[in-house]
């Protein structure tokens, strides 16, 4: 992540409270690359809740289980499988009253577009059944805001802000139609206040205007205030300027891991259908390719010219991934 993310600014880490049970509700842009900034910026060891899509394949499934992720399935999974939330549930209310931190993107899906979109009611079903089977189980609800600077860019800036905790007992009604829609709104306005959240209505127009005035969208609040205003009360992103360098390590950094390169520009990145997941496959490629390329030169170098060439070229070419994404 250190290598992937020009910078990644965390704000308000002291409202995930360490102590108690919490259940992470964030925003869901960015397909797995969410997921990686939780877990390495919240400070709780987390389970994740995701969809049962991506565990198709058993090694894949496998893979992700080992990360503490949980599949969620949806009727577009077919509605023999949505009996299978509920053992998925209960395992969920275990790990609450056992003091865990679980994560839940209640959009439902992923999107590029910088609102927040209708939450499922999925969330609000574990934080009910929680409270039914664990009464005394101290239940927080904290509410997460992702935003990226440019999601599809290399190198890109994320934020990630946490809310203040939100006690559950208190939404725990005897109505529980009623429970669920007053839960749901307030987590809804909690994450709009966290990351950029244009209205639906002319969402077009209005990001290429936000885009003109150069906003900087790691600053939700100032991009909702401007939204809110008509577009008329708008600060600009202070633009910091780019090392002159900079054009030049990105060269650097292509010839450095050709092949990992021309892996991705021609072979992986053509065959991604949604955009979601461009950063999530490249951000795989980083952490998969490019150790496998150095320790392959490395071991080559080490054969032929010695270990001081072969140690050198691994620190240089580190160095210059480092000043690419950093510059």
């Amino acid at each position: 992540m250190f290598f992937y993310f020009k910078s990644i600014k965390v704000y308000d880490i002291e409202n995930v409270v360490k102590n108690k049970p919490v259940l992470l509700l964030s925003n869901h842009q960015n397909a797995l690359l969410d997921a990686l900034i939780i877990a390495v910026k919240s400070g709780r060891f987390s389970y994740f809740l995701t969809r049962a899509g991506v565990f198709n394949k058993p090694f894949v499934a496998k893979l992700l289980k080992s990360f503490q992720m949980l599949p969620v399935y949806r009727v577009r999974d077919g509605w023999g499988k949505l009996s299978n939330n509920e053992a998925i549930f209960e395992a969920c209310s275990k790990l609450l009253n056992n003091g865990a931190s679980v994560v839940i993107f209640p959009e439902g899906n992923h999107s590029l577009k910088r609102m927040v979109r209708p939450l499922s009611k999925g969330f609000t079903r574990i934080v009910f059944e929680t409270l039914e089977t664990y009464p005394t189980t101290n239940l927080q609800l904290v509410p997460v805001g992702l935003n990226y600077a440019e999601a599809t860019s290399f190198p890109d800036s994320a934020s990630i802000y946490f809310g203040k905790p939100i006690a559950a007992k208190p939404y725990y009604l005897d109505d529980r139609n009623a429970a669920i829609v007053k839960l749901k709104a307030k987590i809804q306005a909690e994450i709009g206040q966290l990351t950029t959240d244009i209205p639906k209505a002319n969402y077009e127009v209005t990001i290429e205007v936000l885009k003109r005035l150069e906003v900087d969208f790691l600053n939700p609040k100032a991009v909702n205030t401007c939204v809110a205003s008509n577009l008329q009360n708008c600060v600009a992103r202070k633009v910091v300027s780019s090392s002159v360098l900079k054009p030049l390590f990105l060269v650097l950094l292509k010839c450095a891991y050709v092949l990992p390169f021309l892996i991705w520009r021609y072979m992986v990145k053509p065959k991604i259908k949604d955009i979601e997941f461009i950063a999530t496959f490249r951000f795989a490629m980083v952490i998969i390719l490019a150790p496998l390329w150095l320790i392959s030169l490395f071991v080559i170098l080490l054969l032929t010219l010695g270990w001081h060439v072969a140690v050198a070229y691994v620190l240089i070419s580190l160095c210059i991934a480092l000043l690419a994404v950093k510059l």
